[in-house]
């Protein structure tokens, strides 16, 4: 996990997994919606997932 994917899921959840495929993308998006750390906290763990 790199310091920009970091503050990317800071910054803009969606924006950090944006290879990760669209399911993932549509979750932390959704995620976002409903507010902004429910999205963060998504993306750090798909972010730390080393299994993708």
């Amino acid at each position: 996990m790199s310091f920009w994917r970091v503050l990317f899921a800071i910054l803009f959840p969606p924006l950090a997994i944006i290879d990760k495929g669209c399911g993932s993308i549509l979750i932390v998006f959704i995620l976002t919606l409903f507010g902004w750390i429910p999205g963060v906290i998504a993306a750090l763990i798909i972010l730390n997932n080393p299994d993708k």
